[in-house]
């Protein structure tokens, strides 16, 4: 590539854009372009061996002009405050585009969370939580799992945060377990909503679902989840992949054996063994021609080096930023449909919308329940971009964008600058 990449600048981009094509003037764009608040903190820990080891953590607030900051809490070697603000813009546009009473948040520490114990893990998050207590709350900045967090770190976030206040305080997270307030169909939602925008964009061009051949690449919580449901939907998933690599089989590949195997602590796709599988590494999997391609891993996976070898009809973002945005420019001329990331997968903070709005009422909706009212907000919101896309001759990406750029922008005007 011809520079580094920096998902921040992607996001400004898009922004600034959207906000041109809107009418707005430059200062009505900046006022949400840069983040409210960006915490960097210090978090030593004790070690399993005595000794104590600092780690660096982020907590990033891009917006609380619709309502509290939301968003994921990622654990992963190559945390950097750049890529911590990107996300947290990026899910200040995905709370608008869908219409929920949020704006955009995000926090990261920088550790491989596979290289920790599970008590170093625990004092990890514990002191992590104490750093950032002083900006989050479920009336501030409400944080989520996100890569390499689970169900059972939210837990200790809530332990500690409810410690620090004294009470029980659930709705200081989301993606808790249910034990502890978490919302039933909050851990399959982002795949869920995954898998409804696939079926709508599949619907628009007229492809039936049982003739659509999918490749998903990572197969985390999202991937695996997405490749699940839409198996079961009766589409072909005809490759998968993950940090081992990926596999291939042109007939489908037994999506249950492997979510199976991939249940075991430990396993990975390199260890999967099956009739008439191939092993292929991810950057053949992005390049592979199938109906739909669903990256779900992380930032900048398509990019201006392979984005001229993408063969997918149809490319649904699963991942956050996973397209370069000079790829966007790539794949349109192409003629590849790409439905953008704010709003694909989104269903994962739809659903932690109803864990909060449960927690915060004491409420309690069964996973029925919460299914059908995502369907109906997922499909609300793909109809949306759909429209305003085909009305302004815009790509999806754009559509969404002016749909939640404006929502964010018109808020601002309205409450105005304090003081």
């Amino acid at each position: 590539m011809s520079k580094t990449y920096d998902p921040y600048d992607n996001v400004l981009s898009i922004i600034e854009n959207a906000a041109s094509i809107l009418g707005y003037t430059k200062s009505e764009c900046d006022v949400i372009a840069a983040p409210e608040r960006e915490l960097k903190v210090s978090v030593p820990i004790i070690m399993d061996d005595g000794t104590t080891k600092t780690f660096s953590g982020y907590r990033v607030q891009h917006s609380t002009v619709r309502g509290p900051a939301k968003g994921g809490i990622r654990y992963h070697q190559d945390v950097n405050l750049n890529e911590v603000k990107a996300l947290a813009a990026w899910m200040t546009f995905k709370c608008a585009i869908v219409n929920i009473p949020y704006g955009g948040g995000k926090g990261g520490v920088v550790c491989d969370p596979s290289k920790l114990s599970k008590g170093e893990l625990r004092r990890l998050t514990r002191r992590y939580t104490a750093m950032i207590a002083p900006v989050i709350g479920p009336d501030e900045d409400i944080p989520a799992p996100d890569v390499g967090t689970t169900p059972e770190v939210m837990g200790w976030i809530m332990d500690t945060y409810s410690m620090l206040k004294g009470h029980c305080v659930p709705g200081v997270v989301t993606g808790k377990p249910i034990a502890l307030g978490g919302a039933q169909g909050r851990n399959a939602a982002t795949g869920r909503g995954v898998m409804l925008t696939t079926l709508n964009i599949l619907k628009k061009e007229n492809i039936p679902v049982s003739e659509a051949t999918i490749a998903v690449q990572g197969m985390g919580n999202v991937g695996s989840n997405a490749a699940r449901i839409l198996h079961e939907q009766g589409a072909t998933i005809v490759a998968v992949s993950d940090i081992s690599g990926g596999i291939y089989k042109e007939g489908g590949l037994p999506i249950p054996e492997i979510m199976e195997h991939l249940s075991v602590h430990g396993n990975l796709l390199d260890s999967f063994e099956g009739e008439g599988i191939q092993r292929i590494s991810n950057e053949e999997l992005l390049t592979l021609p199938v109906t739909v391609l669903i990256p779900a891993a992380l930032e900048n996976q398509i990019n201006s080096s392979n984005a001229s070898k993408i063969q997918a009809k149809i490319i649904v973002e699963a991942a956050n930023g996973p397209t370069a945005l000079e790829a966007d420019e790539i794949l349109a001329e192409k003629g590849i449909i790409l439905v953008p990331d704010i709003l694909a997968n989104a269903g994962g903070v739809v659903v932690s919308y109803f864990e909060w709005v449960q927690n915060i009422q004491s409420l309690y909706w069964s996973e029925e329940e919460a299914n059908s009212k995502l369907q109906v907000i997922m499909d609300q919101a793909f109809e949306s971009m759909w429209d305003i896309a085909k009305e302004k001759d815009v790509s999806l990406r754009t559509g969404a964008y002016l749909i939640a750029v404006k929502r964010v922008i018109e808020a601002k005007k309205m409450r105005g600058i304090w003081p």
